[in-house]
């Protein structure tokens, strides 16, 4: 099987080495199948890296790539939307399989690829585009297919983690502990995709959409990102009973004609199993009518774990080729399934607020709070000096936007400096 490879860099060149200097153990695992390197498609000929490919293999011609007949599979490893997504549409056209980790492409594409795909008669591979070495796709393929996924809840941004890791164990604030991960090399330079959410919506779209046979584009994942999120909330948090993650959820309602996709900071109960997920880890808890509660815990980015997923979707594919056995996954989405808007959702919440110091100050919060008919399910006052105080308070289930128009009016008291925080409680 010879393979076409666009990308050469941290987790392309995992994937080469591993193609040119493992031939052997790779040959056994496929039951036989040769899996050859045949050319890498790269955008600067001269640059020098750390895995040696033989020069005659690189190219910077798209064409050699994915026009060449003697290619069976692309593997995509560029990211980026474009001309990402234009190159898969061209190898499936050409008839060939394709094997990406492109969570942008597969997020916003996804279904009509996979469409696509099964009308050319060829597979699309993509368990490295969600959880980098986490085998969630697979799962969803195969292990759980007699189930109806309920819900999806996933720690499934490894920066993010790393960075409110810091803030809860080292009382640093955001700046200082994006400075810690981006010194540890688990932050880019620009950190924008990971810290605003975008990078969690990419992913929890594509689960929603496989987990629930729905098209979930990301555009219409509700997303906030940790921007916001301050030192003394971990603090809070703890003494409350919970851990301050940022988590991505997909829920389908009773019936299955709508779903929920979020991605937002939340307070998660100690006991959950996404409350003990650290470091740099991912997580998924996925929740069948069969099954249960499932755990999926391990590495998700960088070179080695995302090119495990690759490669082994690549020994996958050698394997079904070499037994005739179609396995090309059997998704179905559902263009009638709607995304719950975010005012729907019900949802618990968490306020961080500087008071007055006076009475009355607590009455005159509680009755917005009961007028808005939210009901509150604990509440913490802080002395922090002579004239105010800060007031935490957690609340009972109710619809986000009636929790949103709470703390607006909050903001308004005249005995309130201002609401510090807003957090969902999961």
């Amino acid at each position: 099987m010879r393979v076409g490879l666009i990308g050469l860099g941290t987790v392309g060149g995992q994937v080469a080495d591993r193609l040119l200097n493992h031939a052997e153990p790779l040959r056994r695992r496929s039951s036989g199948v040769e899996l050859i390197l045949h050319r890498v498609l790269v955008r600067d000929l001269q640059k020098k890296r750390v895995v040696q490919v033989p020069s005659e293999m690189l190219t910077d011609d798209p064409a050699r790539v994915l026009d060449d007949p003697e290619i069976d599979v692309v593997v995509e490893l560029a990211g980026g939307e474009e001309p990402a997504r234009g190159y898969l549409e061209r190898a499936l056209r050409n008839r060939k399989h394709v094997v990406t980790a492109n969570k942008l492409v597969l997020a916003r594409h996804g279904p009509e690829l996979l469409e696509l795909a099964g009308e050319m008669n060829v597979d699309v591979y993509f368990e490295a585009a969600v959880g980098g070495g986490i085998p969630l796709i697979s799962t969803f393929k195969v292990d759980l297919l007699a189930n109806e996924i309920e819900r999806i809840l996933a720690v499934i941004n490894g920066t993010t983690n790393f960075v409110l890791g810091r803030m809860a164990n080292a009382g640093a604030e955001l700046a200082e502990a994006v400075a810690e991960a981006q010194a540890a090399g688990f932050a880019e330079a620009d950190p924008t995709q990971d810290l605003g959410g975008y990078d969690a919506a990419y992913k929890i779209a594509i689960l929603a959409s496989i987990g629930f046979g729905a098209r979930v584009h990301p555009d219409l994942v509700y997303r906030e990102g940790i921007e916001g999120v301050r030192a003394v909330d971990f603090r809070y948090a703890r003494e409350l009973g919970y851990e301050l993650k940022l988590v991505a959820v997909a829920t389908r309602e009773p019936g299955g004609h709508r779903v929920e996709a979020r991605v937002h900071p939340a307070l998660v109960p100690h006991g959950h199993p996404l409350a003990s997920v650290e470091g740099a880890a991912n997580a998924v808890y996925i929740e069948g009518d069969l099954v249960g509660g499932v755990l999926l815990q391990g590495q998700g980015a960088g070179g080695r774990p995302t090119a495990s997923s690759v490669v082994g979707d690549l020994i996958e594919l050698a394997r079904s080729i070499r037994r005739q056995v179609q396995n090309r996954a059997a998704f179905e989405f559902d263009p009638m399934v709607q995304v719950v808007p975010m005012a729907e959702v019900m949802t618990r919440a968490y306020l961080r607020c500087r008071v007055a110091d006076r009475p009355g100050v607590l009455a005159a919060i509680f009755q917005v709070f009961g007028e808005e008919g939210v009901s509150i399910a604990s509440a913490i006052q802080k002395e922090s000096d002579d004239r105010s105080a800060e007031f935490v308070v957690t609340t009972h289930p109710a619809s986000d936007a009636a929790l949103q128009r709470t703390r607006a009016r909050i903001a308004e008291l005249d005995v309130v400096v201002a609401v510090n925080s807003f957090l969902r409680v999961l």
